[in-house]
């Protein structure tokens, strides 16, 4: 018997079909997609700022649980200073002004007021990353 040039792709796929149809289930297997981080708006941004800085500063429990690793590396870093509020004192007041978030950066921030004796003001910037989870400052921007 003569093989026409087609008869043997012929034979393969025949040979091949019954492994390819039994592996079919196991490529037609769903495709779990990786959940997308959540990303907070302004508004969540702004709430969690004000929460965070309150009248006078994070308390304690915030400036452990709230806080990125970066700012706590540089909280060690300069004992003398306090480095959420760019001062050395607690101020009588905190002011967090309107958030902006710029989702392509993958950050959030808004400049905080903080109000001194003799009606003294300072201001610095706190970012947030859009996606931490859970929300906290990742880094502040002192002013001056």
């Amino acid at each position: 018997m003569k093989l026409k040039p087609y008869s043997l792709g012929v034979l393969l796929l025949t040979l091949l079909a019954p492994a390819t149809l039994s592996s079919a289930p196991a490529l037609a297997a769903p495709v779990v997609a990786t959940p997308v981080p959540q990303s907070h708006s302004a508004d969540v941004i702004g709430r969690f700022l004000t929460g965070f800085y309150g009248e006078h500063g994070p308390t304690p429990h915030d400036r452990k649980t709230r806080v990125s690793q970066l700012l706590k590396d540089k909280q060690e870093e300069s004992p003398d200073a306090d480095v959420l509020l760019c001062a050395r004192s607690e101020p009588q007041q905190i002011v967090v002004g309107p958030v902006t978030v710029a989702p392509s950066a993958g950050v959030g921030w808004a400049t905080v007021t903080t109000h001194w004796d003799a009606g003294l003001t300072d201001t610095f910037t706190a970012y947030v990353r859009l996606d931490s989870q859970p929300i906290r400052v990742d880094d502040v921007i002192c002013a001056g």
